[in-house]
């Protein structure tokens, strides 16, 4: 069932076999998708209560785009975005799947003003992923952990241009014994990651098969995709680590400081609003921190393994998380602050992460950026960075980032956002446009807008619609236009909707 290795052309398309154009010379590439993890949620950008010292490492050796944005502030969207360089709304997969409103019954449907669009639940064949393309080209792919891409086995990684699929199906969190609280322990529960020995932790796992997978793979250029299950809930840690940070937040003086809040206009908005909506104001829940020193210390093994096998000089390293942090439902682990919002929302919280890339030979260690840019353009950069042709009728929405890490500017109108659904975690159906400092939000309710400007107000509070009232409608114009051009899905007013 897998397709045929095609490489697109603007004049057509050409069929060619991986061994007749490899070049073994090429560098190779591992990227390192995490879930559900913050901007904020790195000590490089200013965490003092949780730890990350392998992330802060590739960072000092990599540019950081301090504008770096997901496609979407939900998982699926935006790895689709990833291996598709393509806005998830032009493909019609804009939330994750199967869906929030999905699974609600016809009562609870009616405690919502709008019903949101179907979409797609596969990510289709047709499109040349990111892995195909690299592996039309002779690379050697492997794709291991998280997927969430697809609900159909038909449509898994192994049919998306990966050679192997380790752990990669239709869940979207990890499927251990949620109810002994073994959800990130053997036995997985999982038909691409065969059980470990007791006590095997997943996160480890991933980690232990990707470094297996290099070493059998080191003579070939290779692309690695790693995407951790971590930091998604439930948030289980290991004990040890878990003891490490409840001291730790003695020592600091946060254990006994009140951590949430419900006193927001989000949450008065609504007439009744579920009791795990509240906004956690400070980091210092000790189980998610040691969930994320976990998965911190297994990207160090990965980096490591490089080193050791002496293909650290000739490997692209790029690292993002799909969403912003969890910080205003399901237990609220974290908080995104100084940005506002968390993972559903399209304020920063939601979409602005920690998006690092390092290109040995071509990336200036510990540069910056402040160009905004977003998920769709690993796909373009990834490809030149490795000397081959773009595919500009596949990653029609990314923008190559390499002469932007060799110092200069970026021609782009704007970036967008398009996400018609409800989150669960107290957002609504919405949109957004980022044009140069400017950001405007349209929720789709009741039409309002909001207008920030991000270089001045990272925190989203001077909400400046009335004040420019000008850009504020040429920013939406924009946003519009733009939903038009791509055939955006647009939710409905619910007819059943019962304000209670």
């Amino acid at each position: 069932m897998n397709k045929p290795l095609l490489f697109s052309t603007l004049s057509g398309s050409l069929l060619l076999t991986a061994t007749s154009i490899a070049q073994p010379s090429r560098p190779n590439v591992i990227f390192i998708l995490v879930d559900d993890f913050g901007w904020a949620d790195v000590s490089y950008n200013g965490s003092t209560f949780y730890e990350t010292p392998n992330i802060d490492k590739l960072a000092g050796e990599s540019m950081q785009f301090t504008n770096g944005y997901a496609a979407c502030p939900v998982s699926s969207p935006t790895r689709v975005s990833i291996l598709t360089g393509k806005y998830p709304a032009r493909i019609q997969i804009t939330d994750w799947i199967p869906g929030y409103q999905n699974g609600l019954t016809p009562k609870q449907l009616s405690g919502y003003k709008m019903i949101s669009p179907e979409f797609k639940h596969n990510m289709p064949l047709e499109e040349i992923c990111l892995s195909e393309a690299l592996r039309n080209s002779g690379y050697k792919t492997c794709f291991v952990g998280k997927w969430h891409c697809s609900h159909d086995s038909a449509y898994y990684p192994q049919y998306q241009g990966f050679e192997k699929n380790i752990g990669g199906w239709l869940k979207g969190g990890p499927n251990g014994n949620k109810n002994e609280g073994l959800a990130y322990y053997t036995p997985y529960n999982n038909p691409y990651l065969s059980d470990g020995p007791a006590g095997e932790f997943l996160t480890d796992r991933l980690a232990n098969e990707s470094v297996k997978w290099m070493e059998e793979n080191k003579s070939n250029p290779f692309f690695l995709y790693l995407s951790f299950y971590a930091v998604h809930t439930p948030i289980q840690a290991k004990a040890e680590k878990v003891a490490y940070f409840k001291a730790k937040a003695r020592r600091l003086g946060i254990d006994t400081l009140h951590a949430f809040s419900t006193d927001y206009a989000w949450h008065k908005s609504h007439p009744n609003p579920p009791k795990h909506w509240k906004e956690r104001l400070l980091q210092s829940d000790p189980e998610y921190a040691a969930l994320i020193s976990s998965m911190d210390a297994n990207i160090g093994k990965v980096l490591d393994k490089l080193v050791e096998l002496e293909l650290d000089k000739s490997t692209i390293v790029c690292f993002l998380s799909d969403n912003g942090g969890l910080s205003t439902a399901e237990g609220s682990p974290t908080t995104n602050a100084p940005l506002r919002g968390g993972k559903g929302w399209l304020y920063e919280g939601g979409i602005r992460e920690p998006y690092l890339i390092k290109i040995p030979g071509v990336t200036k260690p510990g540069s910056t950026s402040d160009t905004p840019v977003t998920s769709t353009d690993f796909y373009p950069t990834i490809l030149d960075a490795c000397n081959l042709p773009l595919l500009p009728q596949q990653h029609a929405d990314g923008v190559n980032l390499l002469p932007v890490i060799k110092g200069s500017k970026l021609n782009r109108k704007a970036i967008y956002w398009h996400y018609p659904h409800y989150g669960g975690k107290g957002d609504s159906p919405s949109g957004a446009i980022r044009k140069g400092d400017y950001k405007l939000i349209e929720f789709f309710e009741d039409g309002r807008i909001e207008l920030y400007n991000i270089k001045n107000d990272i925190s989203e509070q001077n909400d400046l619609s009335r004040k420019q009232i000008r850009l504020a409608r040429s920013l939406l114009h924009d946003l519009q236009q733009w939903r038009k051009s791509i055939n955006a899905q647009i939710p409905v007013q619910n007819e059943l909707y019962q304000n209670k």
